[in-house]
């Protein structure tokens, strides 16, 4: 039986008159448990509250489509609390080692509240804090969900230039092979001044030239044309030189010219080496570019993060939307034609920079998801008084009237299960209300805008 010594051990319980703990131990139920044995299970009647005197106790269930695992011990008040509006249990409270616990019914919950207000209040801010620590939790769940698709465009944007480069990077070592060879043949001969001048030359226009590449049908034909010409100077296996020549985009002109004027035995190392070094040339080009596509992409990223900046600045709105779209780029499907009209000066807010991020990466996602079909995402700044406008619109079907008063109410959501909390748009409200903003809507078929008015900071107050 649990004694009145045991009850005031739990922290809930210190300190109350001796007859409302004896009123209490009259209406709890001693539960002996043993480990693994489930003591309420999900779907049940929502009618007990729990307090637990010994061992350890986990609660386990579904929630937004994840497996959930809470952890209870002995001192803990659980279950139903005064005033909770839950009708069944939404997980499953099972022991983890053997116990005892004691189960208050729902039923006497009436007369709790007026016989323990103390307890009736220490129960409620109990409570209170655990919806905010659900919340919290479920804040996170979705900030780390918006990672992980941010991590997976990320993954996507950098493949393609580190995967060019990477590429280029291996075929420069088969070229450098290739023009060790030719280099080592070709001196290998007697050459005149005049040859050396002339290979140097042919070589010396295809790299200052930019050699811009061919493709398709246009390489085809040239390769054809090439082809042609080392043929009737005689030339073997044509067909190893004319791909690489056409490749470095060698015009029919110059090379009738080196093989007019050069010896034979000269004419085909001298063009293995003149068609390598443009190889090189067009491949060092091809990593210089992805480098520097790689380098834009993570200074893309900083500036969404603002991982080098203080905690609160001022912020180019107009930038930092550029900086989300840049994030959130693998997003943007063929068909979505991004349409903006910021204003032409600078419109300053002071804002914590991975807030603001946030905004724009919730209301833009949004968007996207409005138009599975494609259609306009439509960015606009302008002041209007001491204010910042900022407008992010899409061209979807719109938000019905009758669900548009609870899109900023936490966890509503129209999405599927496990697709979304519903926190993105309360996440919203709440950081502009922070920066003491508002945010307003107008959606019909076609035309919805989330408009977010910020205080503007002025240019001489910025420093700028």
């Amino acid at each position: 039986m649990i004694s009145s010594v045991e009850l005031r051990r739990v922290e809930a319980f210190s300190g109350l008159p001796d007859s409302q703990i004896e009123w209490f131990l009259s209406h709890l139920q001693e539960v002996p448990v043993k480990a693994g044995e489930a003591f309420v299970r999900q779907g049940e009647p929502a009618d007990w509250m729990f307090v637990f005197f010994e061992g350890l106790f986990q609660w386990r269930g579904e929630f937004g489509g994840d497996t959930v695992s809470l952890p209870a011990q002995a001192g803990d008040v659980s279950g139903v609390l005064p005033f909770s509006r839950m009708k069944r249990f939404t997980v499953t409270g099972r022991a983890v080692t053997d116990g005892r616990l004691g189960r208050f019914p729902v039923a006497q919950f009436s007369e709790l509240i007026q016989r323990m207000p103390e307890l009736t209040t220490r129960l409620v801010a109990m409570m209170s804090e655990r919806i905010r620590e659900g919340t919290r939790i479920e804040q996170l769940r979705d900030r780390l969900a918006s990672l992980g698709k941010l991590s997976a465009g990320l993954a996507h944007e950098l493949n393609n230039p580190a995967s060019a480069a990477k590429r280029a990077a291996d075929q420069m070592r088969d070229t450098l092979a290739k023009m060790r060879g030719a280099n080592s043949e070709l001196w290998r001969r007697p050459i005149n001044d005049a040859d050396k001048v002339r290979i140097e030359g042919a070589e010396a226009s295809l790299l200052q030239s930019g050699t811009a590449q061919l493709d398709g049908l246009a390489l085809s034909d040239l390769e054809e044309r090439l082809d042609s010409i080392l043929s009737s100077y005689g030339q073997a296996d044509s067909w190893e030189l004319s791909p690489a020549l056409a490749k470095c985009n060698m015009t029919p002109d110059t090379l009738t010219s080196l093989l007019t004027n050069l010896d034979s035995s000269i004419a085909r190392p001298a063009l293995a080496r003149i068609a390598a070094s443009a190889e090189l040339s067009i491949l060092l080009s091809t990593i210089e570019n992805s480098s520097a596509r790689i380098s834009k992409i993570v200074g893309t990223v900083r500036e969404y993060a603002c991982m080098d900046r203080a905690p609160a600045q001022n912020i180019d709105v107009a930038q930092s939307l550029e900086a989300t779209l840049g994030t959130l780029a693998h997003m943007l499907r063929p068909g979505i034609e991004v349409k903006r009209t910021y204003q032409a000066a600078s419109l300053l807010v002071s804002a914590v920079g991975t807030e603001l991020s946030q905004v724009w990466t919730n209301l833009i996602e949004n968007a996207i998801d409005a138009m599975p079909s494609g259609g306009e995402l439509r960015l606009r700044t302008f002041r209007e008084d001491n204010c910042v406008v900022v407008e992010i619109g899409d061209s979807g079907s719109g938000i019905p009237a009758e669900i548009r008063p609870y899109i900023f109410d936490p966890f509503f959501t129209t999405k599927g299960v496990g697709q979304g909390m519903g926190l993105g748009l309360n996440t919203v409200q709440t950081i502009i209300r922070k920066l003491g903003g508002n945010i307003q809507i107008t959606s019909q078929a076609g035309d919805t805008r989330f408009q977010i008015w910020l205080p503007r900071v002025d240019d001489t107050e910025s420093g700028k």
